[in-house]
């Protein structure tokens, strides 16, 4: 089985983390994002995936090279000028080798969905595309999915005012050869707005298949954190990591003063140094970061190199690489600190 990722965008929403890293290289729970991607492909038995990028492309192959500290061998599509979701997979169907169903991952998307039964799924229906769906509270932010009986998929509206159900996009598909062989080369094309309607109007096999397991989008700051430390507390598959949950995350090298209090599914960083009574709940603290004595964080995303002062209180802010807060300040939910 082969798989392509999308891992080509600029993460914007994740700034000023992003100035410097692809967000899905960002580390969740202290590795790169994507890692738990992979593994969870590898898993479901794919050994060949396709790394479909822009922003930042040679981080990627600099990272994980040909695949084979993962089990798995990767190749990769580099856009030179951004393409869209379908010019991307377009633009990585070159690379593949087989001629079986493609699975395919969105740099976005921490879950657990079934992806052997997605696969058994789309050939027992004898799919074009099938398509992961799940039901959220507001369907206005995602491409709402109509369905009928039989789970065939009878409109696509990409965040639309107005859903017609609470059933959206869910960002992870399994294609055909021949529907990823019928997307233009060579310009930009949106599968959202353009493929997947056009496939639905062409009367193309496009299937839904509804899945409740663990599912997260990490675009934004918030949901960034709370994977993870969902992934910490067990409350996230990975097969990355040891599926035993815990409280904290302390990396290789970090050092945690006397009295320290960490929870909530804190992660800290290699080479991190947390000052003494330091407190810190639910909070992300990269490599090489010094939290001062008796600071505070809570609900805070701490970037690579930031220096925290002594007594400082951040709560719920997002601090760029090399960021300095002076000694006993407040940070609440200010506007992120550009490092």
């Amino acid at each position: 089985m082969e798989a392509i990722l999308l891992v080509g965008g600029q993460g914007t929403r994740l700034r000023p983390l992003t100035l410097t890293t692809p967000k899905p290289m960002l580390p969740l729970a202290g590795i790169p994002f994507i890692t738990h991607q992979l593994l969870r492909a590898r898993q479901a038995g794919v050994d060949h995936v396709v790394l479909a990028t822009s922003y930042k492309a040679a981080m990627f192959r600099d990272h994980f090279g040909d695949g084979a500290t993962l089990g798995l061998a990767l190749s990769y599509a580099v856009e030179h000028e951004p393409l869209g979701t379908g010019g991307a997979l377009r633009n990585a169907t070159g690379h593949l080798r087989g001629d079986g169903p493609v699975i395919i991952l969105n740099g976005d998307v921490l879950g657990g969905l079934d992806l052997v039964a997605m696969v058994d799924h789309h050939r027992h229906g004898a799919a074009d595309v099938t398509l992961h769906l799940r039901r959220v509270p507001d369907p206005t932010a995602y491409g709402v999915v109509t369905t009928d009986r039989d789970g065939r998929v009878s409109a696509f509206d990409e965040k639309t005012d107005r859903p017609a159900t609470d059933q959206v996009n869910a960002g992870t598909y399994v294609f055909s050869r021949a529907a990823l062989q019928a997307i233009p080369p060579g310009r930009v094309v949106s599968v959202e707005r353009e493929t997947f309607p056009r496939l639905i109007g062409e009367g193309r096999r496009v299937l839904g298949l509804h899945d409740d397991a663990y599912w997260l989008d990490i675009g934004t700051p918030a949901t960034y954190l709370r994977g993870n430390c969902d992934l910490v507390t067990g409350l996230a598959p990975s097969a990355a990591l040891d599926a035993t949950p815990a409280d904290t995350l302390v990396l290789a090298g970090a050092e945690i003063g006397d009295g320290a209090e960490l929870s909530g599914g804190t992660v800290v960083g290699h080479r991190t140094a947390v000052g003494a009574q330091a407190q810190l709940c639910r909070s992300v603290i990269f490599d090489d970061a010094a939290i001062g004595a008796g600071a505070r964080l809570t609900d805070a995303v701490v970037g690579r190199g930031a220096r925290i002062g002594a007594g400082a209180v951040v709560d719920g802010v997002m601090l760029g690489d090399r960021a300095e807060v002076p000694p006993g300040a407040r940070l609440i939910g200010a506007v992120p600190v550009r490092g």
